[in-house]
């Protein structure tokens, strides 16, 4: 009897680990259903976006002072794997003036809310593929989530209910960023499919804007300000498809 296919075979094949009689296996059991082959196409998508944008990165030297740190902390022989895991983790989740964007490059002006869509993507295409821990609490604990974000974020979080539009709250999970804490709230459709919202804090008296759109490789984005908080809507969707659902998300959340 062929032996069940499970999430480490099909994270396997979006590595290209698996060998050829397993890999004819999981072939055979997505083309079963387009819509685990959809959602698989996803992950792997996400997984090359974030390859191409970061793998650069491998080749730059480590900062003076990250090496000074870990030198006094690590031995040496893991000195340089510890250091370039904390330099991308920096990068790649902060900005950290790094500059690499999902498929294109563009400088940081220091305006929090031109690299907000970056930021949101990033999140998005590192948290979104993730199988068994794509949020940090449930949405059984909806409630002890919004607390729990509004405490740390230090401004009153609102939750969207996505529902009437398909997608189902996952959870959500608190973020770093370069001016203080950030958060994510995750949704997913029937099909799998995934949106998350990004929020975080301005205390520069923005005021609001207007809905701006941005294309960061394969995941669109809708962000604007509304009070004190910055958002930003990410998916891997058409942006015909994101606009209906940043409209629910600002009418939701709007004071």
């Amino acid at each position: 009897m062929p032996r069940p296919i499970c999430e480490d075979d099909l994270h396997a094949w979006v590595d290209r680990r698996l060998d050829a009689a397993r890999r004819a296996e999981v072939d055979a059991w997505l083309a079963e259903d387009p819509t685990r082959a959809a959602r698989i196409d996803g992950w792997r998508a996400d997984s090359e976006a974030l390859r191409s944008a970061y793998d650069p990165l491998l080749a730059e030297p480590v900062p003076s002072h990250l090496r000074a740190s870990l030198e006094r902390r690590r031995p040496v022989r893991t000195l340089r794997f510890a250091a370039v895991a904390a330099w991308m983790t920096v990068g790649a989740l902060a900005g950290a003036g790094v500059g690499y964007h999902l498929g294109q490059t563009s400088a940081p002006d220091g305006d929090t809310l031109a690299s907000l869509p970056h930021r949101a993507a990033v999140a998005h295409a590192v948290y979104a593929p993730e199988v068994r821990h794509p949020v940090e609490v449930g949405a059984d604990q909806e409630q002890h989530l919004v607390a729990w974000l509004t405490k740390r974020l230090g401004a009153p979080v609102k939750l969207p209910d996505l529902r009437e539009q398909g997608f189902a709250l996952l959870g959500g999970r608190l973020l770093p960023a370069t001016d203080g804490p950030s958060a994510q709230f995750m949704y997913e459709n029937d099909g799998g499919r995934r949106l998350t919202l990004y929020l975080s804090v301005r205390d520069d008296g923005a005021g609001t804007t207007a809905f701006r759109y941005a294309q960061q490789g394969e995941v669109g984005v809708f962000y604007w300000v509304d009070g004190r908080f910055a958002y930003a809507l990410s998916g891997q969707f058409g942006r015909d498809t994101l606009l209906p659902l940043a409209n629910s998300v600002y009418h939701q959340i709007a004071p």
